[in-house]
């Protein structure tokens, strides 16, 4: 098969801040001073040994936003891209769409790309909406015939017909993002990039892009996108990288490299300690202390019996009084999927003993059942607050664990069981005369 995209060692540098002029606003002499005695300068600092030390200063000043970036795309392909912010996503997308240029290394891309980088690019404000759909198609080598075939649809599916002769500075953000998918969709790059822009418009648009994008990829186009939508990722692509501080740290199936993704920041000790500085101000009087998963012997764990009882246990302090206060625990898959949720007074008894907690420090603990759980890796959140008055604290990812499945319904069976739930079911078996 034909390789689309071609990454070879790539890397980009930028500066932090601006760059400082000796002499700001100097004068004709001063620039003569300072070429003359520079070569002294450099003798001197290379005689006390300073220049090693501006050396490592001036190394302080950049940032390697990507960092020996290596891989191969091929031809009808989606790659998903995921990272945290800062990870390098955007800079890899826009060297590949030649927004910007490498420090270091190669990019070879095969066929014309069609790019969505963020809300508007490619497009200019002075122009109406219909100007920008013809000069987006003339940038990508289309002739005018070909860019009047696919008008009407670009137009209809972006649902700004009204205002496609306005200048598109005077569209909203919303309308400006319709605009812009339905160009880069509509037009038939053989490359399509997307960056994380979705999130500009409402649910009902989004599911229409994705939708759009899952078409895309059905004609055997190349598509890469950038998302912190886990589902997206999992419905569009079947290989996704995941990019930390610029590099490349794992290229897997999707489902994999999600599941690192989202475990990746996460304690791995079975329990998780805030320290004050991570506390929010505005959570006050609530103050989180600590989360711990247990086993049935008490000990804090990170991998946990299906077979067994397992404990979450949170401890919290307040320092004034809270009236209504109730602890929630989310659980949910490591793809962001819910299995549950949780509050401490969801008893009727507990409800009426805790309506109002004194200062002081508290645990609310809870017990998941024995065969209750599917093998794979979980997490909590948690959430304290006060029903529909406020809401003091939230973690969704306050902590991690895995589940083991050893001795549990049907692992005498050697395929995988569907679902995030493994009950053990009383069956009967009859033979009926």
């Amino acid at each position: 098969m034909t390789t689309a995209i071609q990454v070879n060692d790539l890397s980009k540098r930028y500066r932090i801040g601006a760059t400082q002029s000796r002499f700001r606003y100097g004068m004709l002499r001063d620039a003569l001073v300072e070429v003359i005695s520079a070569p002294l300068r450099y003798t001197k600092s290379l005689l006390s040994g300073r220049n090693d030390r501006s050396q490592s200063s001036e190394a302080k000043n950049f940032i390697w936003a990507l960092d020996h970036i290596s891989f191969d795309l091929e031809e009808g392909k989606v790659l998903g891209i995921i990272g945290r912010n800062g990870a390098g996503k955007s800079t890899l997308l826009k060297i590949l769409s030649r927004v910007t240029e490498p420090t270091r290394g190669s990019v070879s891309v095969r066929g014309r790309v069609g790019s969505l980088l963020e809300v508007g690019t490619g497009f200019h404000p002075e122009l109406t909406g219909r100007e920008n759909i013809y000069l987006n198609g003339a940038i990508l080598g289309m002739k005018r015939t070909e860019i009047d075939s696919k008008f009407d649809e670009m137009v209809d599916f972006s649902e700004v017909s009204q205002f496609i002769d306005t200048p598109v500075k005077r569209y909203s953000s919303g309308m400006y993002l319709r605009l812009a998918f339905a160009v880069a969709a509509h037009l038939e790059p053989e490359i399509l990039v997307v960056d994380e822009v979705l999130a500009v418009g409402d649910a009902e648009f989004q599911k229409k892009c994705l939708g759009k994008m899952g078409d895309v990829a059905r004609q055997g186009r190349t598509v890469l996108f950038v998302s912190h939508n886990m589902s997206a990722i999992l419905r569009l692509s079947e290989e996704a990288i995941v990019l930390n501080h610029g590099k490349m740290i794992l290229r897997a199936p999707t489902q994999e490299a999600v599941d690192y993704y989202l475990s990746s920041g996460m304690t791995q000790a079975g329990q998780r300690a805030w320290e004050p500085e991570e506390i929010p101000a505005e959570s006050a009087p609530f103050r989180p202390v600590s989360i711990m998963i247990k086993n049935p012997l008490g000990k804090v764990v990170d991998t946990v019996r299906s077979t067994e009882d397992t404990q979450i246990v949170f401890e919290y302090c307040l320092d004034t009084s809270v009236t209504g206060l109730r602890i929630g625990f989310y659980l949910s898959t490591m793809r962001g999927e819910y299995v549950m949720t949780s509050f401490d007074t969801d008893e009727p008894e507990l409800f009426e003993r805790f309506s109002t907690r004194k200062p002081g420090c508290y645990t609310s603990s809870c017990t998941l059942p024995a065969d209750f759980l599917n093998e794979g890796r979980y997490s909590l959140g948690i959430n304290a607050s006060s029903f529909g008055v406020r809401r003091y604290f939230q973690d969704e990812t306050a902590l991690a664990f895995n589940v083991d499945i050893s001795g549990a319904p049907g692992t005498q069976w050697p395929e995988m069981r569907q679902g995030s739930i493994r009950p053990r079911l009383k069956w009967k078996i009859e033979k009926k005369d």
